[in-house]
Order: structure tokens, then sequence, then C-alpha cells
């Protein structure tokens, strides 16, 4: 048996199909995975994400630790309330996860993958060691992500009070508190959304009030298409500890400046750029019929790549793929199903965003 969410009995009852998903028993969907992509494309949709770890990071040197912990650089958070998504590296500039990191009155909170939930904890225990820093993992905070067109104010009528009104003054990646509950203003679908942290013996009250209000539940495949739309990259596909930051398609998120931040697989990483990255992170839509997976080859020329992601599309209705290729990129190539090679349009790595197509 897997672990659970305190959301499991909700699930099941809602007829969803649970699979495995790094160790945790989740909801693939609950009937129609692409029905439940439209919905948060078009209004909005629930997702349980309390399998995701919520890591607080507290005393007199958490700032300083976490300038030399996170390839972005804290000191870009304004004040309290303000949100910064970084990589996580090793020594050699591979990326050990991705994250957020909320700055807060004391202290700041992460928010890390599930699958790499272990890993990262170990890590960062690791790394405060001998720092007057405490490594806070929040076991009894759950999660839901509303996100859509319509999520906020949808969100904002059913709760009411000073919850709306925190919610109504949200800009993009900021995060207010209010009686032990967390909101933010991210996500991970490419639509407008928030991402609430609760305590977890109140999130099965608020999942019901939501899904009863006419929110659609929405599974973990819907999450993955509509993420691919969005060109997000997802951890053990597009991003692992072999691949910098450079080819990842996030060196947005590296701050260089101030020369003077020492901060994990920095070396390695001015290292790779003076030498030119090799390889980078390019869209793939399938010209004819078939769907395109992880792992298969792509032909560019004299050149091969490899999918990271691929799947079906329900807002474009075509075959998608995020594939690592040489930095030197054609704008037609082929991809390998089957053993049989199919042409594919090479484009900038964002498909959809707030409900546009893009390419």
């Amino acid at each position: 048996m897997g672990l659970r969410t305190p959301l499991y009995d909700q699930h099941l009852a809602l007829g969803a199909r649970m699979v495995d998903f790094g160790g945790w028993e989740m909801p693939l969907h609950y009937g129609s995975q692409v029905e439940e992509h439209h919905e948060v494309r078009r209004a909005c949709g629930v997702f349980d994400v309390s399998h995701m770890a919520v890591v607080d990071v507290v005393g007199s040197g958490a700032h300083k630790w976490l300038r030399q912990l996170l390839a972005n650089d804290v000191d870009r958070l304004p004040g309290p309330g303000h949100a910064l998504y970084s990589a996580m590296l090793n020594a050699n500039g591979g990326i050990i996860d991705d994250l957020i990191v909320y700055r807060r009155e004391e202290g700041y909170r992460l928010v890390v993958n599930a699958a790499t939930r272990s890993k990262d904890l170990a890590w960062l225990r690791a790394q405060a060691e001998g720092q007057d820093v405490e490594v806070i993992e929040r076991v009894t905070t759950a999660i839901l992500a509303v996100q859509g067109p319509t999520s906020r104010e949808r969100v904002a009528e059913l709760l009411g009070g000073t919850r709306a009104a925190l919610i109504r003054k949200l800009q993009p990646f900021q995060a207010g508190e209010d009686h032990g509950w967390f909101i933010a203003r991210t996500g991970y679908t490419g639509e407008d959304g928030l991402e609430i942290l609760l305590p977890a013996d109140e999130v099965c009250a608020l999942f019901n009030d939501l899904v009863g209000a006419g929110i659609t539940p929405i599974g973990l495949g819907a999450r993955d298409t509509l993420r691919l739309e969005a060109g997000l990259n997802l951890y053990g596909q597009e991003l692992d500890e072999a691949h910098s930051p450079w080819v990842s398609n996030l060196g947005w998120t590296v701050a260089l400046e101030p020369s003077n931040r020492a901060f994990n697989g920095r070396a390695a990483l001015e290292a790779e750029l003076a030498a030119g990255p090799g390889s980078r992170l390019v869209g793939l839509v399938l010209e004819e019929r078939g769907v395109l997976r992880a792992h298969q080859v792509v032909r560019l020329d004299k050149a091969e790549g490899e999918i990271t992601s691929g799947s079906f599309s329900p807002t474009l209705g075509k075959s998608i793929a995020l594939a690592r290729v040489p930095r030197q990129t054609p704008e037609r190539a082929e991809v390998e199903i089957r053993g049989k090679w199919y042409p594919v349009r090479v484009v900038k790595p964002t498909f959809v965003r707030h409900g546009k197509i893009l390419i």
C-alpha cells in the first residue's frame, strides 16, 4: 500500500482511478482526463497536491543559507508574501529539484516535489549542518490547487470574509496568510489560480465545499497535459541531476549577479556557460496522426535528440512534446514512432498559456 493524502477516501467516493505516483496513491482521473483538462482551461478545477512537501526554513542564518543553497537569489524577494521559483543544484550544476520559495514574516517556506521529497529533505538537512538554520517539514499541512480563469473569483466567493479579500488582492507569485491558511497565487497549469496550504484536518471540508460548489476535481493525467501545453518542466523528465538549468530552459532562474554570491553549482554553471551549453529544450508538434512519448528519438539533419515528455494536447487537438536536442536545431525534424519516422515542427516550448494557443 502506498502513501495516502487526507483526501484518499474522497477520491474513491468520486470514482477516481487511483495510480502510484512517487510512492503515493493519487487520482489519475475521475472519469475523463480530457474533459478535466478542458474544464481547467475553460473555467476551473481543484487538484489534491498534498503529496508535495512543505518545508519551513527558520533561524538567524536562513537568509544567508538560502542564498548559498539556491541558484536563484532570495534577495530578489522584496518582502514577506513574495515567491520565487528556483532550482536547487549539486556541485556539478545538476538539478536536485525545482521548487518555490516564499518569504514570510519570519523565515521562508519551500514547496518541493513529491517524487524527490525524501532526497530533498536529506539534502536540505545535510546542507544545514553547522548553520544557524532549522529545517522543519510540515507533515500536517495539506495543499489544494484551484486552477483556471475563474478560479480566484470562485474561491473568493465561496470563502468570503478576510480570505476572499486576501485572494482578490494577490498578484501573481504573491502569497498571504490568514488564520492558519497560506494562500498563494501560483500553479502548474499555465492558467491563473491558487495554491492553498492548510492544516490537514481542514482539507477534507474545503475540498468538499469546492466540489459541492461545482468546481471539478482534476487528476494527475490532466495536470500533466496542462503543464506540458504550458511548457512547464517535470522533475525526472525534463529535469534531473545530469542536466543544468542552461539546458533545461531555466537559465532565467539563475542569478549570476551579484558576482560574489557563492551558491552551490556556480563554478560548474559558469564553466558550462563559457564553453557554450551543448543542448536545449524545444517544443515539437506532430504533423500527422500519432502520439509523441518520452524517450522517442528525434532526428534533426545529421544530429539526434530525445523526447523528454510527450502526449496528446486536448487544447490543440494534436500530439506535442518537449525534447532535448542539439543547440543548433532546424525548424523541421522527424520522430521515430514504432519504427517509422514522422515529421514534426520545432517550436518554442510554450504551446498554450492563459487559454491562448501560442504556436
